[in-house]
This record gives structure tokens, C-alpha cells and sequence, in this order.
């Protein structure tokens, strides 16, 4: 499918209500208190207070606390809790503060799994993925597309595409193309849109001159310095092939189902927001912590001063009151002032009163969100706490990270495919049909005592190979360092006499010349013992070590040499 031809309304009216949507949410991620009064006093055009005793949305909006207009004459003293912002920091912490890794069975060709490590298994891929997070908690979900520049870089790169600057097409609930749209320039009458859309196989672009809320007709890339380069990659069709047959861009949802849009096919795949039914709940804390600092600002401690104390500034300049002078002379009293003198007024702060008002209101926003208290800090009980304590009170939030976890999982699996493929193609390099193994890594840190504990008993048991319990201890090792470590401890307990295939090396080693019958026996037999002092049953370690025939008297062996030699 092309792009637009003829001026159409842009972005398309079908997704007026998700832009709209989105809009909110950043203005509640963002915490710009201006652009969060203003998107509630003006939705709809919503300017007065007559509008606060309509119905529906529209009264609903008007009513909020930061859909209550100033009254005039008076200092804005509304107050604004970035909670929003730290439940899409959150969210992105739990799936990606520890870096996953992604892996491709061992059937792909090693150079391919070394050439992934460079170009996705690294730090700028992961805080990649940290910011696109973020933005999926925060407004739905995300985008994520590939590019390339050969004059800037040796690799396909990713970037972050935000929801409401993407025109989906979705089959099946799922991606199917996608057409990411970019305002270059916008003077209030001429706006400039680079258009981009990526189908399976295609990229195609396009530059429209238009207006607000209209595409416009289109014009030669070369008409924009930032499309300019363009013109020389495309064909005929404004279009460049990738060299696969999937699609060079993937969407992540935030979460689902969506609740507000589940009945619109065009919506309903996008997810929703953390944010999603809660917003009168951030709208109630912050008039909470408003009311908080209203009562500290009115609690301030003055003094009434009778007439008398005050010093005239002159004819029509006023009177004041020195607050450091010691002695007054000479001060005319009289009535129940004189009786009274300087009063001293300070009201009461209600603090407890406010603190938990506020502590309940965000209880009810992670408890809808998905997150437990501990997770936030905010947990009282949460002093001198055991690892497995930890993860006990957040099970909450671990429960909702496993969730969203699965959707970034099988996003991110063909879309790291189809990346290596495009990689392959434009730099070059073998293509792959697998797909990798995306790991996300334990958020709560083991201790090492039980994880040592594990290890021996698995060992004890038969149950794991030595390539297990490496990447057990060690979850954040490469395959390289993870084969290192393999060596190493065959090498200490002797392990390495026989064929490091069968004790969990993950590459198969060179075939090596068979030794003679006595040296063989001899190797047999030294791992044989090995297997014996590490717990496994003789019998079991006679048939591992390759021995047939051997039996055990249960009395402790001496030698194994034959008698009389």
C-alpha cells in the first residue's frame, strides 16, 4: 500500500481519541503543571465554570482539581506530585535496570551470536530499551523501528517511536504496517510532515506540505534539507527494499486489555496505560499535598499589634511595626486592645491529618497500577529485611513486571531476528531464521549463601550441568566468560580427563586422538573418583565415566592395580 496521495486530515480522525488520550498522559507524566491545568480547563473548549455542572466527560474533566480555574485576583498555589512520572520510572526499572540478554540457540552459526553481542547485547541497546519502557508505561505503549547510516554507523540501530506519532495498521490484533509521521517545520500556516512507512520487505517515504489538522499534497524529498539524502536511496515509488520479508518495526503495548477501548478494533491493540482509571486519583493527592501547603502557608505566626505600636511612615504612606525594638514610650492605648497588647496568632498544622489522607490516595494508585508499596520505598515495615522477605511484600509488582515482560518478549523476538537479517543484509553478514531467547533478569539480588546451597544440592542430585549452576551464580555472564568458568573448575576438580561434552561445555570441542587401552582405563577411573568425591553414587559414576563391569563391595579400594604386579 502507498502513501496518501491527496491532502486527508492528518493524523487520521479514527485515532482522535487515542491522541487525545495520550495527550493527557503526558501531561500527568510530564508534570507541567500549565499543561496539565490547561488540558483539563480546555477540553472540549471547556472555559468557565458553568461547564463544571454539565455531565459525562465533559463535566467530569471540568470538576477535577486542576480543571478548576484560579479565582481571579489570587496566586495559582496548586501543588503537583510527580507520582505519575515515578510509576513509568518503576515500570521501567523492573523490566530493565538489570540488562536482559538475548540469545540464539547454538545452532546459529557463532560469528552471527558474536555479531548480536555487538550490536543488541550491549549498553546502548539496553538504555534503548530503559527509555522505550518508559514511554509504553506512561502513554499505552511504544514503537520501536530500525535505521541504519553507513556514514555514522557499522550496525542497525533502533529508535524510539512515541504513539501518538504513528498511523498503525493492525491485522489480527497484531502489527502489520505502520507509518511514522515527523513535523519538520510548522509556522502556524505551512506545516512540513516527513512521512515513513515501514511494511514487511518496504520502507517508503514521503514529504507533505500542508496545514494543521491536513496532510497536504506532496512534494520531491529534495524540497527539505532533512529528507534531501533521502532522494538518492529511493526508487521510483519513494520507496527502498530491506532485504527481508518481515516488518522493520515492531509495537509493544504497555499492557492488556484495554478497558476504555476494547470494543474499537482500531484501538483496542494498542494497550493501556498505567495511568488508565486512575487519573482522579492523581488528581486527589495532588489536592491533598495543595491543601497540606495551604495550612503550613496559613499556620505561619503572626502578631496583632494595637495602633499604639505602630509607627506612622508618613501621610498616606502607611504604618509599621519594628519587631526588634525593645521598649515602646509614649504608646496612646486604649479599650480592649490596651487590655490585650500584642497578640500572637499561628494556627494548627494538620499533619498527621493530611499524611494520611495522602499515604491511603497512594496505596489506591499502585494497588490500581499494579505495584506494591514496598517497590516505592514507602513500605514502614520494610527495616532490616531478609532478600526473601523483599520479594515476598513486592510480589505485586513482580507479578505485573512477568506480565509486561511476555509482551516485550514476543515483541522483541522477531523484531531482534528480522534486525540481525537487515544487519546482514546492509553490512554483511548470514541471515538466520531462529529466533533468539530474550532473558530478563531477577530484579530481587539472591544471596549468594542460598545460591551456593542450591548449586551443591543440584550437583548432589544429578539434577543440573556444570553450565547451569555458572549461569546460575553468574546470570550476566556471556556464553564466552560462561565457557571460561567451565574450564576453569573442570580443570581445578579434574573434570577435564574426559570429553567436556558430556559435563555442559556449550561449543563442542576439536575431536582429539584416542589414547592407548592402559591410559584410557586410567582416565576412566581418575573421573570415576572425581565423580565420586563430588557426591554421585559409585554405580552412577562408574557408567558416566564410561566403565562397564565394575562392581562395588562397599569396602574402601586401595589400588586398582591387578594383584601381583
Amino acid at each position: 500500500m502507498p502513501l496518501p496521495e491527496a491532502s486527508m486530515v492528518w493524523p487520521p480522525e479514527k485515532f482522535a481519541d487515542l491522541y487525545s488520550t495520550v495527550r493527557v498522559n503526558d501531561a500527568w507524566y510530564s508534570g507541567n503543571v500549565d499543561v496539565l491545568a490547561d488540558e483539563y480547563r480546555n477540553q472540549d473548549r471547556i472555559l468557565n465554570r458553568p461547564a463544571q455542572l454539565a455531565g459525562g466527560l465533559v463535566g467530569a474533566a471540568a470538576r477535577m482539581f486542576w480543571g478548576k480555574p484560579t479565582v481571579q485576583g489570587e496566586a495559582r498555589t496548586k501543588l503537583h506530585v510527580p507520582v505519575a512520572s515515578d510509576l513509568a520510572t518503576t515500570s521501567a526499572d523492573l523490566l530493565f535496570s538489570e540488562a536482559p540478554r538475548i540469545l540464539f540457540p547454538d545452532s546459529v552459526p557463532k560469528q552471527v551470536r558474536s555479531r548480536v553481542d555487538e550490536i543488541v547485547n550491549t549498553p546502548a541497546m539496553h538504555s534503548t530499551l530503559l527509555e522505550a519502557s518508559e514511554v509504553a508505561a506512561a502513554l499505552t505503549g511504544v514503537f520501536l523501528r530500525q535505521v541504519w547510516d553507513t556514514d555514522f554507523e557499522d550496525h542497525v540501530m533502533v529508535d524510539v517511536v512515541h504513539p501518538d506519532k504513528a498511523v498503525p495498521e493492525w491485522r489480527w490484533g497484531r502489527l502489520a504496517a505502520v507509518t511514522f509521521w515527523t513535523v519538520l517545520d510548522d509556522d502556524g500556516k505551512r506545516t512540513v510532515r516527513h512521512l515513513e512507512r515501514h511494511e514487511p520487505g518496504r520502507i517508503l517515504h514521503g514529504l507533505y506540505v500542508g496545514e494543521t489538522g491536513q496532510l497536504g499534497r506532496p512534494v520531491p524529498l529534495t524540497d527539505h534539507p532533512a529528507t534531501e539524502y533521502l532522494a538518492d536511496l529511493v526508487d521510483m515509488e519513494g520507496g527502498l527494499d530491506t532485504g527481508v520479508d518481515t516488518l522493520t518495526a515492531a509495537y509493544i503495548p504497555n499492557i492488556k486489555p484495554s478497558r476504555r477501548w476494547r470494543t474499537n478494533l482500531d484501538l483496542a491493540p494498542y494497550g493501556r496505560s498505567d495511568f488508565e482509571g486512575i487519573e482522579p486519583l492523581f488528581d486527589a493527592l495532588d489536592e491533598v499535598y495543595s491543601a497540606w501547603m495551604r495550612d503550613i502557608k496559613l499556620a505561619k505566626a503572626r502578631l496583632i499589634v494595637p495602633d499604639g505600636l505602630l509607627d506612622s511612615a508618613g501621610r498616606g504612606q502607611g504604618m509599621t511595626f519594628d519587631e526588634d525594638r525593645e521598649i515602646f514610650t509614649g504608646a496612646p492605648m486604649g479599650g480592649k486592645m490596651a487590655d490585650a497588647g500584642i497578640i500572637a496568632q499561628q494556627f494548627d498544622i494538620r499533619v498527621e491529618e493530611h499524611k494520611a489522607t495522602a499515604m491511603e490516595l497512594l496505596r489506591a494508585i499502585l494497588r490500581a497500577a499494579g505495584y506494591s508499596l514496598s517497590t516505592f520505598g514507602d513500605d514502614p515495615m520494610a527495616v532490616s529485611t531478609t532478600a526473601t522477605e523483599v520479594k515476598a511484600r513486592e510480589r505485586m509488582s513482580e507479578r505485573t513486571r512477568d506480565k509486561k515482560s511476555r509482551y516485550w518478549a514476543s515483541a522483541l523476538a522477531p523484531f531482534i531476528r528480522t534486525l540481525v537479517n537487515v544487519d546482514a543484509t546492509v553490512f554483511g553478514g548470514q541471515q538466520v531464521t531462529e529466533l533468539p531467547e530474550v532473558k530478563f533478569q531477577e530484579t530481587t539480588q539472591k544471596d549468594p549463601l542460598d545460591l551456593a546451597q542450591t548449586a551443591n544440592q543440584l550437583r548432589a542430585a544429578q539434577a543440573a550441568s556444570t553450565e547451569t549452576l555458572v549461569r546460575m551464580q553468574h546470570p550476566n555472564w556471556d556464553r564466552d566468560t560462561v565457557n571460561a568458568e567451565i574450564d576453569r573448575i573442570h580443570a581445578e576438580t579434574g573434570m577435564d580427563v574426559i570429553d567436556p561434552t558430556t559435563l555442559g561445555r556449550v561449543d563442542t570441542p576439536e575431536p582429539v586422538d584416542e589414547p592407548d587401552e592402559a591410559k584410557d582405563i586410567k582416565a576412566r577411573a581418575d573421573a570415576m573418583g572425581v565423580l565420586i568425591r563430588s557426591g554421585v553414587t559409585p554405580e552412577a559414576a562408574a557408567k558416566r565415566a564410561g566403565l562397564t563391569g565394575v562392581k562395588f563391595t562397599g569396602e574402601r579400594p586401595v589400588t586398582l592395580r591387578p594383584k601381583g604386579e
